[in-house]
């Protein structure tokens, strides 16, 4: 099959899976930034998403676009491995017009995704695999705070009150910045949705993307953690 076997069918699967996760991405940054305005509001999205025949189905589909896009960017690491050859082991250096993040993707990759294994077992494990199996309480880390599955905002509250915790989310907002300042114009440009005259323009498109992704993300997450820090008096 060449979407398999061909690099051009690689590189559009590349393409297509990744503008589907970053179309989630802006959605789950959007029910994020409305918990900071209204907890009520964004228990009411998760009430929405929580074990109900199309959350459980959209969570399959995206888990299968996650697993697509993570093994098509091994096949083209490894593709493109095989046809650097030997000159993968010289050390040059980078190319003009080539970025730091074009060359460590796959790396960044494996960031992302182990900070991803972090966010599911805090939040998805315990909101609605927990619902799934019949729990109307999870017990957090502390061992006696214990929360409903739909009420997402006490998660957020719960977690982004460690700083260890915070970091390690900074971190992972990092990872997406660069993956994203690349990814976004790559998979255009895959797409065939570029010229000499736009792809400047889509790489601006991508930065200014990836860097509003970013902040959001960051800001919810400095939110509720200086929020923690000054308690009531910040309500």
């Amino acid at each position: 099959m060449w979407l398999i076997h061909s690099s051009i069918g690689r590189k559009l699967v590349m393409s297509i899976s990744g503008i589907v996760l970053l179309l989630f991405l802006l959605f789950h940054l959007s029910m994020n930034v409305a918990a900071v305005f209204s907890a009520e509001a964004y228990n009411t999205i998760c009430s929405l998403l929580g074990a109900n025949w199309y959350a459980v189905g959209a969570t399959v589909a995206l888990a299968g676009i996650i697993a697509i896009h993570f093994l098509y960017a091994i096949m083209i690491t490894l593709q493109n491995r095989k046809a650097r050859g030997k000159d993968r082991y010289a050390v040059n250096a980078r190319p003009k017009g080539v970025d730091w993040a074009s060359q460590n993707m796959f790396v960044i990759g494996l960031v992302i995704v182990g900070f991803m294994l972090l966010h599911l077992s805090q939040f998805w494990y315990k909101m609605m695999f927990a619902e799934l199996l019949g729990h109307h309480e999870v017990t957090l880390c502390d061992g006696t705070t214990t929360v409903h599955p739909q009420d997402g905002a006490a998660f957020i509250r719960y977690y982004f009150r460690h700083l260890w915790v915070v970091i390690a989310y900074l971190i992972w907002y990092v990872a997406l910045w660069f993956h994203l300042t690349h990814g976004v114009w790559s998979a255009v440009q895959t797409l065939g949705w570029s010229n000499q005259v736009w792809l400047k323009r889509w790489k601006l498109a991508g930065n200014v993307v990836a860097t509003l992704i970013f902040l959001g993300f960051a800001f919810v997450t400095l939110f509720f953690y200086a929020k923690s820090l000054c308690g009531e008096s910040c309500c």
